[in-house]
């Protein structure tokens, strides 16, 4: 059946109802098909580089505490930015609940303005919807608001300021509903990350909200090659969630697999509409969900395929163009950088290069920075070497693990946790 699978994603058919009557089927394999009947609870979901946040239960209502207030961030261990987010993540901790659930935010406003808290997508009493102005006062610095609502929705939504120059500092985090009755077929792995686009000048460490133009574009507040991988088990149901708050839209691409579109920002998408792709736009304001089944053994990036999301750090060059040249470890002035005319290239189109190559005239290169020790944790463990080079902006990986590989990271993942709670790091 593992066989079988495989040949149908390599081949790929023509005709969406061929596609997804074979999908299905390819599901109800052997070690999957003792769960169809019944899919049990859902599983939890993870956000890589996200905390989730707790609650407690007072009268059948769960209730969470969040605090909107200034942040640093790291987007890349050399990159610390000042950032605006909740309980002192940005993006601001993942919500994970149930259809059904009654649920109360205090949200108590730490940040040096007022702030207003909207939830988006969800249908909630007007009173509760966060517009200020409209169905309440803004929340001022030091002050307190008390939402409070039933949910009777479930899919991939998300919670936000409501105030624009806020959303674009960083106040965003992922508001994920379980359905009451498990989604069939069950996903074996579930995964959300929240897209952004940030603005920063060099040695300027705090975002311009008013630009137009982003030069770092992060999953879950960083970017890669420090964006921490997904990991599953060859033949495993997965599910991908993506949430886009930001001035882009984003074609999110999956590298080595095929997956179906069955989830919006509106909840989930009727089995009859799911269709197949390896690329799905997320617009902006837009939750996609998707799933595929991880039948095609690697390391696979997921990653916004606009070319300049997949940079770090890009900007225009001011002054004389410089360039490193091979065996020579101070920077030497460019004089000679010309356009495909022989005419002299304006600054900022000439200074990218490959390693230590001399760049070719006319022409913009691409960079490739090995950073592996510096991004080093268990998820990363026996990617082959030099793998961060090719990882930057809007990237991760999904990687497709043979069980012993799976089982023997986890087992990293618990000693380092056993570490950092006696305070020994890694």
């Amino acid at each position: 059946m593992a066989e079988s699978r495989r040949d149908f994603f390599r081949l790929g058919l023509g005709v969406t109802a061929g596609w997804l009557t074979a999908w299905k089927a390819a599901s109800a394999a052997p070690a999957l098909a003792d769960r169809l009947p019944d899919p049990g609870p859902p599983v939890p979901v993870t956000t890589p580089d996200l905390p989730k946040l707790p609650f407690i239960w007072e009268g059948g209502v769960k209730v969470f505490r969040l605090t909107p207030e200034v942040v640093k961030t790291r987007f890349v261990p050399a990159k610390e930015i000042n950032t605006w987010g909740y309980n002192g993540s940005t993006p601001g901790p993942t919500i994970e609940v149930t259809e059904g659930d009654r649920v109360r935010f205090v949200v108590e406003n730490r940040l040096p303005e007022p702030t207003s808290l909207h939830w988006h997508g969800l249908e909630v009493p007007m009173a509760m919807d966060g517009a200020e102005g409209i169905s309440q006062d803004l929340i001022p610095p030091g002050g307190t608001f008390v939402y409070e609502f039933k949910l009777h929705q479930h899919g991939t939504f998300f919670y936000h300021s409501h105030r624009p120059m806020q959303q674009m500092m960083g106040l965003v985090g992922l508001f994920l509903i379980h359905p009451r009755k498990p989604y069939e077929p069950a996903a074996d792995r579930d995964f959300a990350w929240v897209l952004q686009g940030w603005a920063t000048l060099p040695g300027n460490p705090t975002p311009n909200s008013l630009a137009m133009e982003f030069n770092w574009l992060t999953m879950n507040g960083k970017a890669a090659p420090a964006t921490t991988p997904a990991l599953c088990k060859v033949g495993e149901r997965v599910r991908l969630r993506f949430v886009n708050l930001g001035m882009d839209h984003h074609p999110v691409h999956l590298h080595g697999h095929t997956w179906v579109v069955t989830g919006t920002e509106g909840g989930r998408i009727p089995e009859a509409a799911w269709a197949p792709g390896n690329t799905e736009i997320v617009g902006v304001a837009q939750a996609r969900s998707v799933e595929l089944i991880a039948n095609n053994p690697g390391d696979w990036m997921i990653h916004c395929h606009l070319p300049h999301h997949m940079m770090n750090a890009m900007a225009s060059r001011v002054g004389p163009l410089t360039q490193r040249t091979a065996g020579v470890s101070a920077e030497q002035p460019i004089s000679h950088a010309v356009g495909p005319s022989g005419e002299p290239l304006p600054a900022g189109h000439a200074g990218h290069h490959h390693g230590s190559e001399a760049p070719q005239p006319g022409y913009p290169q691409d960079m490739f920075m090995a950073m592996d020790d510096a991004v080093a944790k268990p998820e990363t463990h026996g990617l082959r070497r030099n793998w961060t080079g090719g990882m930057m902006g809007m990237m991760t990986l999904l990687r497709v693990l043979p069980e012993e590989k799976y089982d023997e990271i986890q087992a990293l993942k618990a000693r380092q946790e056993r570490n950092d709670a006696r305070g020994g790091g890694r």
